[in-house]
């Protein structure tokens, strides 16, 4: 299976970039941005069938502003950069993990102080 999603209409191979969402009660078809996820009565579509989308008769076609297109490859390595730095172990606080004393206690939850933070405070 491809990663990059096709258009909904039948035998067009071209990649989606629009999602077509039918608003029933409103009698309004809406057409946006590329979805990020496929949803199971939504359309997506190519730029060509979006540009020729028409509704029936009665209805309302409302377009949303689609998104400023790809992100820049700038976005992409400020993101990747983003991504490994969150991924790095962060180096030992000192403070013993899985040490401290129960002071309070509500429901399941439990509020608990380092045996460290106890020993300064006195």
């Amino acid at each position: 299976m491809s990663p990059v999603r096709s258009c909904s209409r039948t035998a067009c191979r071209q990649p989606a970039v629009f999602t077509l969402t039918y608003v029933y009660a409103d009698s309004t078809a809406v057409l946006g941005p590329l979805a990020t996820y496929v949803e199971p009565h939504c359309y997506d579509l190519c730029a060509d069938h979006a540009e020729r989308l028409t509704a029936p008769r009665g209805w309302e076609v409302v377009r949303l502003p689609s998104e400023a297109g790809q992100p820049s490859t700038d976005d992409l390595e400020a993101l990747a950069n983003a991504v490994r730095e969150a991924a790095r172990p962060t180096p030992a606080s000192g403070e013993p993990v899985g040490q401290g004393i129960e002071v309070g206690r509500r429901g399941h939850l439990r509020v608990l102080r380092s045996a460290q933070q106890q020993n300064l405070e006195r």
